[in-house]
């Protein structure tokens, strides 16, 4: 079964991104088809790659002067609270509880958060990159 795929989630046209959202779907379908064993590691991956992925994103806002900066940056913050907090659960053998999280809220947040504020940034970043005279910046 596949929770999310690449066909659901637009590519947002910013490559280090839409890099890094494949690699979110990948690791995501793996966990929802890990063994007991196999997902706690993996979770911890998926931690790891959000973790540097919103780094990234939050490093590009900074760069281009995103507008809505606060907002996205406080979103990352958000989601990864409840990364830990789950990661804590996981820590304990409370595998279902993390199971559910991958489950039921990752692939919708996911879905919602590339189709508005990550499109967003993208959008913004090629704006800026047209005023600056750098069209093929990506």
């Amino acid at each position: 079964m596949t929770l999310l795929s690449a066909a659901e989630t637009a590519p947002v046209g910013y490559d280090a991104i839409d890099h890094d959202h494949q690699s979110f779907i990948a690791l995501v379908n793996q966990l929802d088809s890990a063994d007991n064993n196999e997902f706690p590691a993996l979770f911890r991956e998926l931690y790891h790659h959000t973790e540097q992925h919103f780094e990234l994103e939050n490093q590009l806002m900074q760069t281009f002067a995103f507008p809505a900066e606060t907002e996205h940056k406080g979103e990352h913050q958000r989601v990864l609270a409840e990364f830990k907090q789950f990661q804590s659960r996981i820590d304990k053998g409370l595998i279902p509880f993390g199971r559910a999280f991958v489950k039921d809220r990752l692939p919708q947040w996911f879905k919602l958060h590339v189709a508005t504020m990550d499109s967003a940034l993208a959008a913004h970043i090629h704006q800026a990159n047209a005023r600056a005279g750098d069209t093929n910046a990506a």
